[in-house]
């Protein structure tokens, strides 16, 4: 199979809903597959995929309530029979009309990654207001020595499933992405611009347990990455 969308969830029915049409229109252009990784939402997310078993090739894997987005992308790694996989999420802030240009780079040996960035020309973030565009911000800032891209923290992404086994994959939190630029070397890495926009459905899910997290990550991504290069340097 060409592709898997990938798709972490909770409590994201109503935005699904909103979003399918789009979803199936932007995939259809590949041998592909929607997967949604769902941590047993309680509003009907799983039960709503699982009625679209067969049609647009959605498929479900659901999971413990609240096992945490990190572990679903993992589980979804696992479970993908693409060899792209698409991280996107699913409240429509990501807007699936953009996967191509996330995609095909990959598909035509122009990168192993791509990742959507809010920062380039062409991209925007009017979906972050207030308190969550300051605290990207500041939290993109801290990442960019070990992750040298304008958008560290973008969720939306791409990757060529054979480089997720150069490294363990241990992410704190929710910023996948950042784990496996740092860990899997993914060379080259081209940054697609995207607009990020308001989601049309749920609430954040950002509050100070996941700010924790993510403080606790990048200390550990801070020390693979020295640790990774006092090791290269020792094997020259």
């Amino acid at each position: 199979m060409e592709l898997t969308v990938l798709l972490p969830t909770y409590n994201e029915r109503e935005a699904l809903e909103l979003v399918a049409g789009r979803l199936e229109a932007a995939s259809r252009a590949w041998e592909s597959e929607i997967l949604v990784v769902d941590d047993s939402s309680p509003d009907g997310t799983g039960a709503w995929v699982r009625g679209r078993n067969g049609t647009g090739g959605w498929r479900l894997l659901e999971r413990p309530a609240r096992s945490g987005l990190a572990s679903a992308v993992l589980d979804g790694f696992r479970l993908a029979r693409g060899d792209v996989i698409a991280v996107m999420d699913a409240d429509g802030s990501h807007p699936p009309e953009s996967l191509a240009a996330l995609v095909d780079p990959i598909r035509r040996g122009q990168a192993e990654m791509t990742v959507g960035s809010r920062h380039i020309p062409g991209g925007s973030d009017l979906g972050l207001q207030g308190t969550r565009r300051f605290i990207s911000g500041a939290a993109a800032l801290l990442a960019r020595p070990v992750a040298r891209t304008t958008d560290p923290m973008s969720g939306f992404f791409a990757v060529d499933r054979r480089i997720l086994g150069r490294a363990p994959l241990t992410p704190v939190g929710y910023k996948i992405g950042l784990e496996v630029l740092v860990k899997c070397r993914p060379r080259p890495v081209l940054e697609v611009p995207f607009r990020f926009a308001p989601r049309i459905a749920g609430e954040s899910k950002l509050g100070g347990i996941e700010i924790l997290h993510y403080v606790r990550h990048l200390l550990r991504l801070y020390r693979w990455k020295l640790v990774g290069s006092h090791r290269a340097s020792s094997t020259r």
